[in-house]
């Protein structure tokens, strides 16, 4: 991935490894993913919400001394911060070098279940984080990669946005939401040279899904998340579901009539 770019923060030419940003690193596929990137030769720019978390994973990819990695604190639901954010990192990596073209949208909220209910704040924090803060970092990108000529774009969505099912309404509404907008993104950017990759894991063992009752036989690792995440984005496969045996799985759910999905316990 030697190639000549120029960013979109100051004009300045950079060659040499490739850049990558991700939004929401802190822990999970965020974290997995920033291992994995380094480790495929990438520098990476890290935000968090979690600023001692996100430090743990730097100081891990830095200390290993194969990798580089610099952190952003920040919380996605701070939108007019964003630009500022966004800036820097554009700025910081070139100064080291990188070839800023690949960001990754990871950060997501999914809070417990009680007795089966969501407060409204639950509710109102996995929209404004699963979907808001996806549009304002990803628009960022979008213009960014256009000017300097390509780039890929990539969000964490799920199967859990294919269709409505019994359980956690908002979030399931906001990954459909959120995959519906990265569709309407990668129309608007065809033919620019900027690919969209919309993700849709299945059942990941992360920090998110702690307390959840997960079926072991379906659920991976969040290494192994982010290293089918980080081949999909180098492939720019439009849409990758993560295993891609839930490509067929989700096929079948979206055939079930609604008469039936009403009585499924899921």
């Amino acid at each position: 991935m030697q190639q000549q770019v120029q960013t979109a923060a100051d004009g300045a030419v950079s060659t040499g490894r490739p850049g990558a940003l991700i939004i929401g690193a802190s822990s999970g596929m965020g974290a997995a993913l920033a291992r994995v990137l380094t480790a495929r030769g990438y520098v990476v720019a890290l935000i968090g919400r979690q600023s001692e978390k996100l430090n743990e994973v730097a100081r891990e990819i830095n200390d290993g001394g194969k990798g580089r990695a610099t952190t952003y604190p920040h919380d996605v639901r701070e939108y007019d911060a964003a630009p500022e954010v966004f800036s820097r990192v554009a700025s910081d990596l070139a100064a080291a070098g990188a070839t800023f073209r690949l960001a990754v949208y990871t950060a997501g909220v999914m809070p417990p279940e009680t007795r089966g209910t969501w407060s409204f704040e639950d509710q109102r924090a996995m929209i404004e984080t699963n979907v808001i803060g996806a549009i304002r970092w990803l628009d960022l990108a979008a213009a960014s990669f256009q000017r300097a000529g390509g780039g890929t774009i990539a969000a964490i969505s799920s199967v859990a946005g294919d269709r409505g099912r019994r359980g956690n309404s908002a979030y399931m509404a906001s990954k459909a939401a959120l995959s519906t907008y990265l569709e309407s993104l990668r129309y608007r950017l065809h033919g620019t040279g900027v690919h969209v990759v919309t993700i849709k894991p299945g059942y990941v063992a992360t920090p998110m899904t702690a307390g959840v009752k997960l079926p072991k036989p379906l659920t991976i690792s969040s290494t192994l998340a982010a290293e089918r995440i980080a081949a999909a984005c180098e492939r720019g496969t439009s849409v990758a579901y993560v295993p891609g045996y839930w490509r067929p799985i989700m096929w079948v759910i979206r055939a079930l009539p609604a008469s039936l999905m009403a009585r499924l316990p899921i």
